[in-house]
C-alpha cells in the first residue's frame, strides 16, 4: 500500500514537472514570435503578419506565465500535513484506559507494563488510530 502510495506522488511530480516544462518551452516559443513580429514591423514587412505575430506572441505569454503561477499554486496547496497516530492502552482487569502518541513497535494486543492501578496486570493495547482533525467550514458571504 505505501509502495502504491509512492507511486502516485511520483505520478503527480512527474505530471507538474512535464506541465513546467512544456510551459517554458511554450514562452520561449512566445518570446521569439514576439521577437518576429518586432523584426517584421520594424523592416517593413506586411504590418498584418507583424501584428498576427505579436497577438500570438502576447497570447501564449499571458497563457503560459498564467499556467505557471497556477501550477505553483496548486503544489503549495497539495502538500499535506502527516496526520497524528494514537495509542489506546488499557487494562484487562480494572478497565483503566490511558490515550498516548503512537510510537515504533506498537500493535494492537501487545503487553506493556503493569497498569498503575492494578500492578498484577499488564496493560495491553487495545486500538491504533490517527486524529482526525474536523476541516473548518467557511460559508459564502
Amino acid at each position: 500500500m505505501a509502495q502504491n502510495q509512492n507511486q502516485q506522488s511520483t505520478g503527480n511530480k512527474i505530471s507538474t514537472t512535464y506541465v513546467t516544462v512544456i510551459v517554458l518551452i511554450v514562452i520561449v516559443i512566445s518570446i521569439s514570435a514576439l521577437f518576429l513580429a518586432a523584426e517584421a514591423y520594424v523592416t517593413g514587412q506586411d504590418p498584418l503578419v507583424a501584428g498576427f505575430l505579436a497577438l500570438i506572441g502576447l497570447i501564449a505569454m499571458t497563457l503560459s506565465v498564467f499556467m505557471l503561477f497556477q501550477s505553483r499554486r496548486q503544489s503549495v496547496e497539495m502538500k499535506l500535513e502527516t496526520p497524528k497516530v494514537m495509542t489506546t492502552i488499557e487494562c484487562k482487569k480494572c478497565g483503566y484506559k490511558n490515550v498516548r502518541e503512537y510510537q515504533r513497535g506498537d500493535y494492537v494486543f501487545k503487553e506493556l507494563e503493569p497498569c498503575q492501578k492494578c500492578p498484577d496486570t499488564k496493560q495491553i493495547i487495545t486500538a491504533i488510530y490517527k486524529e482526525v482533525k474536523e476541516k473548518e467550514k467557511t460559508y459564502a458571504v
